[in-house]
């Protein structure tokens, strides 16, 4: 699936997800010049799994990671979750850091 405008990752279902994902892996292999046996074996995978992790068929995260560190582009997982580096609300004096995330709250009826 190529991507445009009106096709955000947000639309997406997951399937369409890896699908675009597995293709993106496989145009970087192939602009790299390397067939699936040589990116596999440098990875430590079978040519299956990453055949699988290019048609978005199923992967798992470790052989995402294998593939992503065979082609050199270890920083792309430093955009997934980024650490936010200035907390607003640690600006106050009082503040503490955060221990643990907080329930949601629900509204009393009435």
């Amino acid at each position: 699936m190529k991507y445009s405008p009106t096709n955000t990752l947000k639309a997406q279902t997951l399937g369409e997800m890896e699908v675009e994902l597995g293709s993106r892996l496989k145009t970087l292999r192939v602009h790299r010049n390397l067939d699936q046996a040589t990116l596999s074996a440098r990875a430590g995978i079978s040519v299956r799994a990453l055949r699988n992790l290019e048609s978005g068929s199923g992967s798992s995260l470790r052989t995402l990671i294998q593939v992503i560190r065979a082609l050199g582009r270890e920083q792309w997982l430093e955009t997934i979750a980024p650490v936010p580096t200035i907390n607003p609300l640690m600006l106050t004096r009082a503040a503490k850091p955060r221990q643990r995330a907080s329930k949601p709250r629900v509204k009393a009826p009435g």
